[in-house]
């Protein structure tokens, strides 16, 4: 009951935070760039999903296991992403765009694609769930809160300012909170399918990192672009993943079987991207 409550609402707060850190400019800014927009949302909303895939073709998961992957290659890009963009040294604007654009997309696109992997990798096992109502829970938890935090940064821009650093840090606690419950709560199976989920997550991360940067140079971007298209690619919001693993299954009782992928890349996408960062600040400097 608590944990039916609580992830839904930190998961609430997350997206509010990311909405009064943003503006209509950051999205005026991304339209007025058609060729980084494109690229980056056919990296994060179709070749991500693809290449997740791909690998679970390779690397054979239990069933459950290969729909939470699925789940969390749907999931729009993590807060932290434009943190990690900013010390990087990519472009910031361009980031926080990205974000915004992309968690409110995944409010149609990640019920479809969950609802064709339960039918491929669960068959006759897989719970029913209301695309629809899955969907309008998406706009909900997402969507919503976003649009809320940027009326009230429009509105009110002194409160806002104030308030970010403060929010920032709550969100941070929140998550980390989740993920460890997200851990926990299938400790045995997360242990007993390491050596294949590890590596899945991990391939994962890496190949997208790789795609993202290179796609970029491919079409003639400038490497503040470039870099950031990679870290957008590769840095997913596990909190969502999380909380849509749970609502699908809706245990009762500690988090879903289908939560633990969002919850282990959610500490492998920082082991892989953080050396990404400081490669890409050493050869700046």
């Amino acid at each position: 009951m608590i944990i039916d409550i609580f992830l839904p609402l930190s998961l609430v707060f997350i997206m509010f935070t990311l909405g009064i850190g943003l503006t209509i400019q950051n999205f005026k800014n991304i339209i007025n760039q058609p060729k980084a927009l494109v690229l980056g949302l056919i990296n994060q909303m179709l070749l991500l999903p693809l290449i997740a895939f791909i690998i679970l073709f390779v690397i054979k998961l239990p069933s459950e296991m290969a729909v939470g992957m699925m789940i969390l290659a749907c999931c729009p890009g993590g807060v932290t992403s434009n943190m990690l963009t900013r010390i990087a040294k990519g472009d910031t604007a361009l980031s926080i765009s990205y974000t915004a654009i992309v968690s409110i997309l995944t409010v149609i696109t990640l019920p479809i694609i969950v609802g064709f992997s339960m039918e491929y990798f669960m068959g006759s096992n897989a719970p029913s769930i209301n695309i629809l109502s899955l969907g309008l829970t998406m706009f909900c938890i997402t969507t919503v809160p976003v649009s809320i935090g940027l009326y009230i940064n429009t509105k009110y821009h002194d409160f806002s300012v104030s308030f970010l650093p403060i929010a920032n840090k709550i969100s941070t606690i929140l998550f980390i909170v989740i993920i460890i419950g997200a851990l926990t709560s299938e400790w045995e199976a997360f242990i007993n399918n390491l050596n294949l989920l590890g590596p899945a997550i991990l391939s994962l991360i890496f190949l997208m990192l790789l795609i993202g940067y290179y796609s970029a140079t491919l079409f003639d971007l400038n490497r503040e672009k470039s870099i950031t298209i990679a870290i957008e690619s590769s840095i997913q919001n596990a909190t969502v993943g999380i909380t849509i693993g749970n609502l699908i299954l809706n245990q009762g009782a500690g988090l879903s079987i289908l939560s633990l992928p969002s919850g282990v890349y959610g500490i492998l996408m920082y082991l892989v991207c953080l050396p990404f960062v400081f490669f890409i600040l050493k050869k700046t400097n």
